[in-house]
This record gives C-alpha cells, sequence and structure tokens, in this order.
C-alpha cells in the first residue's frame, strides 16, 4: 500500500519559535485574569479589583487620620471633604508551560503539515510569547523557574536548546494553586497513566488546559491489506495481515480515550482543547485564550470526527506505521 506516515527528526527550537511568534501574532494579546492570587505581591499587569500596589487608579475614598495614603488635593477642593487617591493591586500571574517531548510525537503522515512535535513547540512558545507581552510569569516544569520577560519565549527557547535529553513527564508538585498550566501533548498514554500523573495538580488546585495535538491519519486510520506498526516508545513491532479489520475497533477505542479525559477535565474546571497537525495552530491559541479567561471549565472538541495510531491491545497505544 501507499506510503502514509513516518517518524521525523526532533524539530529545530530556533524554528518553532519563530513559527510560535507568527501564530501569536494572529491572535490579542492575552489578559489572564489573576484568580484568588492571595500570596503574590510581585507588580504585574492583572488588577485584584482591590487597593493596593499598582500603577492603576481604584478610588478615592475620605481621609482618615494617620493614613499614609497621598492625599489627592485636586479632588479634595470639589467639595469639604479631603480624599486620598487609592491604586488598584496588580499581580502578574504565574502560567506553567510543557509540550511533550516523548518520541511518539515525532510521527508525521502525509496528510499532515508538521510533525505532533513541531507543532507543540510552537503552540508553547507562542503561548510565551503571548504571556510574555502581557506582563504574567512564566515557567517551564524541569526547566524553568517562573519568571518575568519580555523576551520570555527566547528565554525558553535557549533553555530547551540546551536542556539535552527532558523528561518524558516532567514532576509536577511544585506547582502550587492560583497558577495556570498549558500541556500540549498528543495523551496517547492509558488514560489512568494520565490522570495519575495530572492528578498533583487537581489536589494542588492548579488550573490546568490540555491541548491534544492530533496527526489526521491517528484518527482516520487509512491504512489497509497487510502493515507493519512500530511503537515509537519501545520499539514493539505489530504486522497485521488486514488493516482494514482493525480500523472501527481502534477508532472507537481512540474516541473513548479522548472523551474520558475530556469529560475528567470538565468536571476538574480544566479546559480540553484538540489541534490538528493539518489545521491552523491558530485555532488552539484562540479556545486556549478564551478557555484562560473564562471563569468557569471550558472544553473544546472533545471528539472531532476522527481517530490516532495502534500499536495492538485493548488500549490505543503510541505507534506509527
Amino acid at each position: 500500500m501507499a506510503h502514509i506516515g513516518e517518524v521525523q527528526a526532533p524539530a529545530a527550537t530556533r524554528d518553532a519559535l519563530a513559527r510560535g511568534r507568527l501564530r501569536a501574532s494572529l491572535v490579542p494579546d492575552l489578559l489572564v485574569e489573576a484568580r484568588r492570587i492571595v500570596n503574590t505581591v510581585i507588580a504585574g499587569w492583572h488588577g485584584r479589583r482591590k487597593r493596593g500596589i499598582g500603577e492603576n487608579f481604584w478610588q478615592f475614598r475620605p481621609y482618615v487620620e494617620g493614613d499614609s495614603s497621598r492625599i489627592d488635593w485636586r479632588r479634595s477642593a470639589r467639595d469639604d471633604h479631603t480624599y486620598v487617591r487609592d491604586r488598584e493591586w496588580e499581580a502578574a500571574h504565574t502560567v506553567w508551560l510543557w509540550a511533550d517531548p516523548s518520541p511518539s510525537m515525532l510521527y508525521k503522515s502525509t496528510g499532515a503539515s508538521v510533525s505532533k512535535q513541531s507543532r507543540a513547540l510552537v503552540l508553547a512558545l507562542a503561548m510565551a510569547e503571548l504571556l510574555s507581552r502581557s506582563g504574567e510569569r512564566i515557567a517551564w516544569p524541569g526547566l524553568t523557574d517562573p519568571f518575568t520577560a519580555r523576551n520570555g519565549a527566547e528565554r525558553i527557547a535557549a533553555q530547551l536548546m540546551h536542556a539535552g535529553e527532558l523528561p518524558a513527564k516532567p514532576d509536577l508538585s511544585d506547582i502550587r494553586r492560583f497558577c495556570d498550566i498549558v500541556i500540549v501533548s498528543d495523551f496517547l498514554d492509558p488514560v489512568e497513566e494520565t490522570m495519575a500523573w495530572l492528578d498533583v495538580l487537581a489536589r494542588h488546585g492548579v488550573r490546568a488546559h490540555l491541548i491534544e495535538v492530533a496527526d489526521p491519519a491517528e484518527e482516520t486510520f487509512p491504512y489497509a491489506g497487510r502493515t507493519e506498526f512500530t511503537d515509537p516508545e519501545t520499539g514493539d513491532k505489530l504486522t497485521a495481515g488486514r488493516a482494514e479489520m482493525l480500523g472501527d475497533e481502534y477508532r472507537l477505542l481512540y474516541t473513548a480515550r479522548r472523551h474520558e479525559l475530556a469529560t475528567w477535565c470538565k468536571r476538574l474546571g480544566w479546559s480540553f482543547t484538540v489541534n490538528h497537525t493539518d489545521r491552523l495552530a491558530s485555532d488552539a491559541l484562540v479556545r486556549l485564550h478564551m478557555a484562560m479567561t473564562a471563569d468557569g471549565p471550558s472544553v473544546g472538541p472533545t471528539a472531532g470526527g476522527r481517530a490516532g495510531m495502534i500499536a495492538g491491545g485493548d488500549q490505543p497505544g503510541k505507534a506509527v506505521a
């Protein structure tokens, strides 16, 4: 049968940064709401709707004896009372970013424009660019501590270029309440393993945003005849005499995995978005922007009408053909 897909070489981080900035330019500046951040006093761009350290005007209030705030004489001259001008307390929000570096992300079919790993890096770096431009604190688990910088995307890209081999799943236990985390992956591991890994975020009160990157061939399963599937994680091979006979069961399992993960996210108040590598990366950024600025849970497409690779057994596996 015709060649459908293959494993690609890892994407160049510098190239991904350039494309991430291009995608970022298509989306308005992110204004992530700082929700109930009570443990930080770092000045940023997001008002806390109470008086404190900041640049923006909050309110006039009557002066009381011993008040250390500066009297606003122009406002006080309007009537018989003395007023002080309060500024609004502003605090930078911390958003963690992570793109899956596992071997399964290197897959690219002939129907896709980029590999899953390349798309994941572009999305993560585009978010870093937007968040840095908005004055947010950003970080990459296992790579950087939270920091604020206008060139945040560049700094993370440089760290990734010199990081060497990154863990397949970083330790998330240091991420605390009132933070957000954006996780970009194909999420092809068994759902139970993914939930167990992310459970620490739920217990710490972290709001997570999952972006599932999917190759079109992983959903449609366009294989027929004798086909050899290779698991990129282990190197194990599965040879199917008539691959088309696996299609219906495979698509059912693939859709069920995605639906279960999306339902779990919705129950936790997290967002779940699917982005296909034959579509624009900016589609995911728009949905992510809506989810991060929403007060309640926001879940993107969960079934998509298309379905992923299988390595055999009763779970969708990480494999390529």
